[in-house]
């Protein structure tokens, strides 16, 4: 496949995981769909790092627009050769990509923290704190556990399925940058055109 044309399927990629680590951020403020554990402090820490809504989310529409725009034929070269400034578009992809892979990375790490530590909720004693936060994330693997939060209702259900998607989501993004480093790095090094018989007009 051509590097440019692997660049922009990666940016339309990324900005519709962009748009749902947003989503899944934005979930995880309203557990059940309520809005008074966010008004009154009762939300996971990890919850408020903006994991999905910065890292996942805002920082990843950079790289998207950087990769999609790759595709557009409005580069007129330099130093007489049409063909450097392609070149030097895909190599300033590889920074857009980078910056991507410190999104991504930031949402997986804040994800996994926030699957491994659990749900801050109130339990059968009435005090409101991390249940599970000394299990070491054993209590993902027992369900029967989960029922130790008392409120709010299925907490940890609605905590362990956006975390996780945030986690696949993040993944996702990063492997697409991670290629996009490697893409952009033979586009610009070993040539921009899909084939000799190309050429694009200034």
């Amino acid at each position: 496949m051509c590097p440019r044309r692997c660049a922009r399927c990666a940016g339309h990629s990324l900005l519709w995981l962009a748009v749902l680590c947003l989503v899944a951020n934005v979930l995880l403020y309203f557990p059940n769909g309520e809005t008074r554990y966010a008004a009154q402090g009762h939300l996971s820490r990890f919850v408020w790092f903006f994991s999905g809504l910065a890292g996942g989310g805002a920082l990843m529409f950079l790289p998207a627009f950087v990769f999609i725009g790759l595709e557009e034929d409005d580069c007129c070269g330099c130093c007489g050769h049409e063909n450097c400034g392609k070149r030097c578009a895909m190599l300033s992809s590889v920074l857009a990509a980078l910056i991507g892979i410190a999104g991504s990375g930031y949402c997986v790490i804040v994800a996994a923290l926030g699957l491994a530590e659990g749900p801050l909720c109130l339990n059968s004693l009435g005090q409101w704190n991390y249940t599970f936060a000394n299990t070491d994330g054993q209590y993902l693997l027992d369900t029967s556990t989960w029922s130790q939060c008392v409120e709010p209702k299925h907490v940890v259900e609605w905590n362990v399925s956006l975390f996780s998607i945030l986690l696949a989501l993040g993944g996702i993004e990063f492997i697409l940058c991670l290629i996009q480093i490697i893409n952009g790095m033979i586009g610009g090094i070993c040539g921009y055109c899909c084939s000799r018989r190309q050429r694009y007009d200034c």
